[in-house]
């Protein structure tokens, strides 16, 4: 057997349309991977980003099921609940948990949606959410000292990378990925496992911090920045250490390289609770003189009837009599409420007035099944190029800034995967219709395992 059988490289927010078309003669190997292999855009979960992307990638469950909408999540009924959901909400077992059923010795590195570490058939290093090495980052415990041996300053993440330090951003991204690379190089070679996955989160950073330096269509482009190809030459570097570490796999090694979610400019942001305040639906006890988050402002809920939430998408939440504590909505009127809702941010246009291409999705509409707290609806502004600001004082619908830290590329609802299989080449097959729910339907069916019951996606042809 091969060494690994299975390589999955997950970068976050890798954009298809830089790999596919625009830097494909820079990136030799991902290129030779296209070319004798299958390769193209996949459709990622609503909502398209990190968490619960990864999740519903690796458990080909969606959001619903999983009952993980974002990276926070209502934990109750209560008003102001948002809390982070990490490894433990995910209640389906993962991609290799049922590879290590099979028998298969796996190793999982940072894959969002591992943190707090558990047990598996294998090594497990936890991810992003991950605070740092001195909490437990790794099944079994003592890999983690091993990790520090061999890589003393090991990050879990990018710190602070929405800010203007980009020099400092610039290096910690390439530490951040040059140790999962060097990481996974030391686990095949240690412990040879039968499948291993790393995820880099540094593109996802990259994009956030250094879009608008790149891209003319971005409406805070800087021309002429000494960090105008920083993303160039990361993907360039990303590149070259998947080569390196397909040099220390067997030849017969299959490899799925894959991202969540795409990028793009971030075009600006909708005020969606200011918008609800226009609108009549969100009551304030007094309007702020600057802008704060809506949790530090008083509501006058026994006068609302909707508020929201930011982030790459709006969360619309109503306050319905008999679910929330101050509930205004009598059951019987959710339908009408929503629908009335959907019909009004639909006709939202930019700043100067054009039409904003506006999706809104009903979970029960979109979802196999809806667990936990879910959004009302779900909206993206523009496929996601204008993202959701919460905050409410800001005396606008729209704003340039984001209320999270500076802020260059929203996602898109398209990442991309590429797999390559030596026993079966393919030679440059274009998929299409390929969805992030396909991967693990598709990945059992190639090694004859049976898929649990209830999965979301298809099996591809690759």
């Amino acid at each position: 057997m091969p060494t690994p059988r299975l390589l999955i490289i997950g970068l976050d927010c890798m954009e298809p349309s830089l790999v596919f078309e625009r830097w494909r003669g820079d990136l030799p190997n991902l290129s030779r991977l296209m070319a004798q292999g299958s390769y193209g855009r996949l459709e990622s979960s609503i909502p398209a980003i990190t968490v619960p992307a990864w999740s519903c990638m690796m458990t080909g469950r969606d959001p619903g099921e999983l009952g993980i909408y974002g990276f926070r999540n209502r934990r109750d009924r209560t008003y102001h609940s948002m809390g982070i959901s990490d490894g433990r909400a995910v209640k389906f077992p993962r991609l290799w948990d049922i590879l290590g059923e099979a028998g298969w010795r796996v190793a999982a590195l940072s894959v969002p949606g591992t943190s707090p570490p558990y047990p598996v058939q294998g090594s497990l290093v936890s991810c992003f959410l991950t605070p740092d090495t001195t909490v437990p980052f790794t099944h079994p415990p003592e890999l983690g000292a091993q990790i520090l041996d061999w890589l003393p300053d090991f990050m879990m993440d990018v710190p602070n990378f929405r800010s203007d330090d980009k020099a400092r951003i610039l290096e910690n991204l390439y530490t951040l990925c040059d140790q999962r690379f060097t990481l996974a190089e030391k686990l095949i070679a240690q412990q040879e496992p039968d499948f291993l996955m790393l995820v880099d989160m540094g593109v996802d950073r990259i994009h956030h911090a250094f879009w608008k330096l790149m891209d003319p269509r971005h409406p805070q482009y800087k021309p002429a920045s000494p960090y105008a190809n920083a993303i160039h030459d990361y993907y360039v570097h990303v590149d070259q250490r998947i080569g390196e570490l397909l040099n220390r796999c067997d030849e017969e090694t299959a490899v799925l390289v894959v991202s969540d979610h795409g990028a793009q400019p971030l075009m600006g942001g909708v005020c969606i609770n200011e918008w609800l305040i226009a609108n009549g639906y969100l009551t304030l006890q007094e309007t702020p003189t600057e802008p704060k988050p809506l949790d530090q402002v008083a509501v006058n809920w026994s006068k609302t009837q909707v508020w929201g939430a930011g982030g790459y998408y709006a969360r619309i939440f109503l306050n319905m009599q008999g679910r929330e504590p101050e509930g205004t909505i009598p059951l019987q009127d959710y339908e009408a409420v929503r629908a009335e809702l959907s019909d009004r941010l639909s006709q939202l246009t930019t700043p100067d007035g054009r039409p904003m291409p506006v999706k809104v999705y009903k979970p029960q509409e979109v979802y196999q099944k809806v667990r936990g707290r879910a959004p009302d609806l779900i909206v993206y502004f523009d496929d996601l190029a204008w993202r959701s600001v919460g905050s409410v004082g800001l005396n606008s619908l729209y704003t340039v800034d984001n209320d999270t830290g500076p802020d260059d590329a929203n996602h898109a609802p398209f990442g991309l995967m590429i797999f390559h299989d030596p026993s079966a080449p393919q030679g440059g097959q274009v998929l299409t219709g390929a969805q992030l729910y396909d991967i693990v339907p598709t990945l059992l069916a190639r090694y004859g395992l049976d898929a649990p019951k209830g999965l979301r996606g298809k099996v591809l042809p690759i």
